[in-house]
C-alpha cells in the first residue's frame, strides 16, 4: 500500500491482485477522505488495484472534490475546475503506477465529480459506478460516450438527493451514448448492503 502527495493530490495506492482487472478511481463523499471507502471499494472489486485521492476542498472542516455556496448550490466553475485538476492526476496516476484505464467509483460527492469526470474527459473512463449522484444543472453539450458503461444507483428516501434529480442524469448520461445501468433503491443517502451487491454483481459483468 502506498500514500503519496506528489501527482497534484493526496492519494492512497492499493496494488491489486489480478493485473488483468481493472483498478478503480474510488472517490469519497463529503467529509470523506483517501481511507475511508477503500474496505467498501474492496468488497465491489475484489482483487483490482485501488487508486483513492483526497477532495482538495475543505468547506468548514467537510473534504469535498469541488465547492459548494453556503446555501447548497453547487460552484459550477469550481466543478469545472476541479474536475480538471482530477483528470490530470487520474491520467499521471496511472502512467506512474503502471495502470490500465479505470473504473469510477464514487460515493455522493465523489460521485458527482466521477460524472463530470465522464463529460468533460470521456476517454479517461473504462466505466462509472455512481452511488447518489444527482444533476443540479444541465451540461450540455454531450460528448459521445461511445457506448460506455455506467450504474447509477439512487434512493427513494435520500434525504440529500431527490431521486428524479438521480433519473435526470441517467437520463442525461443515455442521451450522451452511455450505456446505463439505473437502479433506486428504498433507502436513505447512505450506502448499504444491497448497494454493494449491486455494484459488484455490476463490475464484474461490465469492468
Amino acid at each position: 500500500m502506498i500514500t503519496a502527495t506528489d501527482l497534484g493530490f493526496i492519494h492512497r495506492v492499493v496494488p491489486g491482485q489480478d493485473a488483468s482487472l481493472a483498478p478503480l478511481l474510488v472517490l469519497h463523499g463529503s467529509g470523506g477522505d483517501e481511507h475511508d471507502m477503500l474496505p467498501l471499494a474492496a468488497r465491489i472489486g475484489p482483487g483490482r488495484a485501488m487508486l483513492s485521492p483526497r477532495g482538495k476542498v475543505t468547506e468548514h472542516g467537510i473534504t469535498r472534490f469541488f465547492r459548494r455556496d453556503d446555501d447548497g448550490a453547487w460552484d459550477v466553475e469550481d466543478l469545472k475546475h476541479r474536475t480538471d485538476e482530477l483528470a490530470d492526476f487520474t491520467a499521471r496516476a496511472a502512467a506512474a503506477y503502471r495502470m490500465q484505464k479505470p473504473v469510477a467509483l464514487g460515493y455522493s460527492n465523489g460521485a458527482n465529480i466521477a460524472w463530470s469526470l465522464l463529460l468533460n474527459n470521456p476517454g479517461l473512463l473504462k466505466a462509472a459506478i455512481l452511488l447518489r449522484a444527482m444533476l443540479p444543472f444541465d451540461p450540455r453539450p454531450l460528448p459521445d460516450l461511445g457506448g460506455l458503461p455506467v450504474l447509477l444507483i439512487a434512493a427513494t428516501h435520500d434525504e440529500l438527493i431527490p431521486v428524479e434529480r438521480a433519473g435526470l442524469l441517467a437520463a442525461l448520461l443515455g442521451e450522451a451514448g452511455a450505456d446505463v445501468t439505473y437502479e433506486v433503491l428504498p433507502v436513505s443517502h447512505g450506502l448499504v448492503e444491497e448497494d454493494i451487491a449491486l455494484a459488484s454483481e455490476w463490475l464484474a459483468r461490465h469492468g
